[in-house]
């Protein structure tokens, strides 16, 4: 009775008389070499490679060929080199930032991006702070509101109208009082007549629905007496 012989294949998987080849194959690896960046960075930042959040373009990130260039002071330098500009940028301690995509070269300042945003927020936290909010109060209202009452809300729109605030007069009608306005229009009437030094009509009398309403808005003209 016979036996079959059979051979073992080297180790790795090479064939037989072949070089032997690390375990799993394939030639010999080299080290990772990481890609050079154009621009080094100055002072341990990284300013050059940098992406913007609000989606300004940056220094490297200006891929077009030529721009039209504007210096940190203002001045304008011409059309230069993409390559130039950011070579100017960077040998200022500076980024260059592209100001207008649109123009043919874009049109591109050296500046200090960190200050300029910086400057940018006061600016908006000063506008935020000076911006005037005209509230709307809302005074209600019967067609026989008496004469007291109506006495104290009056004064009460003028104090608000005073502080800049605009009034909302609502008169609420109820069951058969819809068919009988006059006695509101009456007294939109005298609430005007009482409030014309420090106010004006913003929205005239109307009725939607049940209700007759009436705006009235501070007058200019009060303010500057």
């Amino acid at each position: 009775m016979g036996f079959r012989s059979s051979s073992t294949p080297p180790a790795g998987g090479g064939n037989p008389g072949s070089p032997s080849s690390p375990a799993g194959g394939g030639g010999p690896r080299t080290p990772f070499a990481p890609r050079p960046r154009p621009f080094p960075s100055r002072g341990g930042g990284d300013r050059f490679n940098r992406e913007d959040k609000d989606g300004v373009r940056l220094n490297e990130r200006i891929r077009v060929p030529e721009v039209r260039l504007i210096d940190e002071k203002g001045e304008q330098v011409g059309i230069v080199p993409t390559v130039q500009a950011l070579a100017m940028a960077r040998d200022r301690g500076l980024d260059l930032m592209e100001v207008a995509a649109g123009a043919k070269p874009p049109v591109c300042k050296i500046l200090d991006y960190g200050k300029f945003k910086y400057e940018e927020k006061k600016k908006e936290h000063v506008a935020r702070k000076n911006q005037v909010v005209v509230k709307v109060k809302e005074i209600q209202l019967r067609p026989n509101t008496d004469e007291h009452d109506l006495d104290y809300k009056v004064k009460n729109a003028i104090g608000f109208v005073e502080e800049g605030d605009k009034v909302k007069f609502i008169i609420q009608f109820r069951g058969r009082e819809v068919a009988h306005t006059a006695p509101g229009y009456a007294m939109c009437k005298e609430i005007l007549e009482r409030m014309k030094e420090v106010a004006i009509v913003e929205t005239p009398t109307k009725m939607e629905g049940k209700k007759m309403m009436m705006i009235v808005a501070p007058n200019p003209q009060a303010k500057k007496k």
